[in-house]
């Protein structure tokens, strides 16, 4: 996702490209604990980038905000299979270059056991930490942002205001963090809990124009609370690198299926909403304060208990919400092809749950140590 020169408004036809940047952790393969081995992952992996062809593929992995996290990504997609085989492509070479750097990817959203984090030495990492102290100490988490292509910063605000009810339910299917330092928190997304806590997280009010959502960066800016505008950290926002729309509010899922998922529904959401805009349809003004209680439910319960329904704001159980979501998008999923896709993914979602219900089985098959979650996370974070 880091090569802006393949992203520019448009409005050609066709479909939306997207793509998906995902944070990993790298653990040791026997113990589980994290290792803060990313500069040499990342250095082995350039490494083999530069020796092979070239070829249209995934974006070369990177450090994070702590060096026991990786960050892996696709370039721009038109189809969901090319989306599919990037983002495999991406997890095995990452998973290759950790084999040699003598550790393992594992796509865990939180540590599951305690351990102390290695600050990325990045001058800007360093910024953040001193003007944010001790929640940048805790903040090892890894997210899924999935971005989707504009065709003017006046659509993505149209469709900033019209997303907001559906984001919770992102949240609930890709809930991949029970454990944090040790402790099974009772969340399916403590990663969640943990990101509400910067001051400028979370979701966003109404724009309803282009000038609204800059008055808005602009007076954060001017708080001196961010230490740069990259620091927007809404659930959602206009990406200042690319013309995208960024869908930030997602877990790093565990299996890959399920990441395409959370990507299909996510373009399928700004089509959908995109479309209502150009109609002239008003957003549904829900406030922000209801969106934070939709945000805590699909946190706290994932798909196991009852989620906010955006049309009521009533709970019910998280499978109807689910399959409104599905109603809501069905005409997008259906003119990209992706509905029998998107159908049998919240499906198997139902039936055999998140990532955090795979960690919570994981863990009482292994025992009270936690690697034996660490030890399933690897195994599935690779895909065959």
């Amino acid at each position: 996702m880091r090569n802006q020169q393949r992203w520019v408004y448009h409005r050609g036809e066709g479909l939306r490209t997207f793509g998906v940047e995902e944070e990993l952790l790298l653990v040791d393969p026997e113990t589980g604990l994290p290792q803060p081995l990313a500069g040499t992952v990342t250095e082995i992996a350039a490494w083999h980038a530069d020796a092979g062809p070239r070829t249209d593929g995934p974006e070369p992995a990177k450090p994070e905000l702590y060096y026991e996290q990786l960050e892996i990504g696709t370039s721009p997609c038109t189809t969901t299979p090319q989306l599919a085989d990037q983002l495999r492509r991406a997890r095995l070479a990452a998973a290759a270059a950790a084999k040699e750097a003598g550790v393992a990817v594992a796509a865990l959203a939180t540590p599951p056991v305690d351990f102390g984090p290695l600050l990325n030495p990045d001058d800007r990492y360093q910024r953040i930490h001193d003007r944010y102290a001790h929640l940048v100490d805790e903040e090892y988490a890894c997210a899924c942002h999935v971005h989707v292509h504009l065709s003017s910063p006046e659509e993505g605000v149209g469709v900033l205001d019209r997303i907001r009810p559906w984001l919770a339910p992102l949240l609930a299917l890709s809930a991949n963090s029970p454990y944090f330092q040790g402790v099974d928190t009772g969340y399916a997304s403590w990663r969640h809990q943990l990101w509400q806590r910067w001051p400028m997280s979370g979701p966003s009010e109404l724009y309803g124009d282009v000038e609204a959502y800059e008055r808005t960066t602009r007076e954060m800016l001017a708080s001196d609370v961010l230490v740069d505008d990259h620091m927007v950290y809404f659930d959602a926002r206009l990406s200042r690198r690319y013309p995208t729309v960024e869908i930030r509010v997602g877990d790093v899922c565990l299996d890959v299926e399920d990441t395409v998922l959370l990507a299909v529904l996510s373009r399928a959401l700004v089509e959908t909403a995109a479309r209502a805009w150009r109609r002239g349809l008003r957003p549904d003004p829900v406030s922000t304060v209801v969106l934070r209680l939709a945000a805590w439910r699909a946190s706290r319960y994932g798909l196991g208990g009852e989620l906010l329904h955006p049309l009521s704001w009533r709970p019910v159980p998280a499978g109807e919400v689910l399959l409104a979501l599905l109603d809501h998008v069905r005409p997008a999923l259906e003119d990209a092809g992706d509905r029998e896709l998107a159908e049998r993914g919240v499906a198997r979602l139902l039936a055999r749950g998140t990532g955090a219900d795979a960690q919570r089985a994981a863990a009482r098959a292994g025992g009270p140590s936690l690697a034996s979650v660490i030890v399933e996370a690897v195994r599935r974070t690779t895909p065959a």
